[in-house]
């Protein structure tokens, strides 16, 4: 697979990294087992850049994911991220982040965390704490590189006054494209980025049903943008890039994510699958090809991105400062 480089310090990584939250918590009912399978999978077909938090099922994420790699652990980059405490309140306070990451560290069954996001900015700790805090953890050698999720601009420059910031991870797709406007920041910065959600939650594979259809443990049964009215809206657009991406000779997934590798050398979107057969189908996103028509094209079925707003619970709204 191509390979990208992470920010101007960071590491180099498949152009297409794996989200492993659904493996655990989200979408339903999950197979550990399969999700095991599905993981390495990702390693033999190229995908290098594995990423997991603590929140997701307290630990339990973290624990499966670090089965899947423990073969080919030092070939690949693990990401985590600490912040959220279980309730999904958040807490960054630097003896919490201290205690957050050996534990990440024993659940992975690890002696570092490659790339260590703060999950959320906690507005009752400065951001200069918490960057202290994770650039004390990579002087003791258990975290390599800094993270930031869901920051705006005066928060990431601050924070890289006092460690410098690898990547910022944030929601991005042709569903959801405010943070464009967060890019140049990045860029002056020499701070990559890593889009999570790049497949709307699932709603750019096309295989999609309206809220009311999916099980109570599944976050879109309460996710705005499946909700009557919103749902119409979005399903059709997401026709519309069906077609175009059928007439490209790809799905609408694979569209989805070229358009997201279109917009910077710099961009590494972490999808998420429990099947291997999609797994496959994202990981040959990387070599579809699109044309400015194409991208134009897009923008025009999509202008505004998807009907709905991001997330139902205002916890995990973020605040760009």
């Amino acid at each position: 697979m191509q390979q990208r480089k992470l920010g101007s310090n960071g590491p180099e990584v498949s152009a297409i990294g794996y989200g492993a939250m659904g493996v655990s918590i989200a979408y339903g009912d999950s197979d550990q087992a399969q999700g095991i399978e599905t993981i390495r999978a990702a390693f033999e077909q190229g995908v290098t850049l594995f990423d997991t938090a603590a929140v997701y099922g307290w630990g339990e994420n973290e624990k499966i994911l670090g089965r899947a790699v423990k073969g080919f652990r030092d070939e690949i980059v693990i990401a985590s991220k600490f912040g959220f405490t279980p309730d999904w309140g958040v807490d960054s306070r630097p003896e919490f982040i201290r205690e957050l990451t050996d534990r990440s560290l024993r659940n992975l069954g690890v002696d570092h965390i490659d790339i260590l996001y703060q999950h959320r900015v906690d507005p009752a700790v400065p951001i200069e704490e918490v960057a202290g805090a994770v650039k004390d953890l990579i002087a003791a050698g258990k975290v390599k590189y800094f993270g930031l999720s869901e920051a705006g601009p005066q928060t990431i420059r601050r924070a890289h006054a006092v460690q410098p910031v690898t990547v910022l991870q944030t929601e991005y797709s042709v569903f959801e494209r405010q943070v464009e406007a967060i890019l140049p920041t990045l860029r002056e910065l020499g701070i990559g980025f890593v889009p999570y959600s790049p497949l709307g939650r699932g709603f750019l594979t096309g295989d999609v049903k309206p809220a009311a259809d999916y099980a109570d443990n599944d976050m879109r049964r309460s996710d705005p943008r499946w909700q009557p009215g919103n749902f119409e809206i979005n399903r059709a657009a997401v026709e519309q890039l069906t077609a175009l991406a059928s007439a490209r000779g790809a799905t609408v997934s694979q569209l989805a994510l070229a358009w997201l590798l279109a917009q910077g050398d710099d961009i590494v979107p972490i999808p998420g699958t429990r099947q291997k057969a999609r797994l496959t189908e994202n990981i040959g996103a990387a070599t579809l090809q699109l044309t400015a028509d194409d991208l134009a094209w897009i923008i025009q079925i999509l202008p505004q991105g998807a009907a709905g707003a991001r997330y139902a619970m205002p916890s995990m709204i973020p605040d760009w400062t």
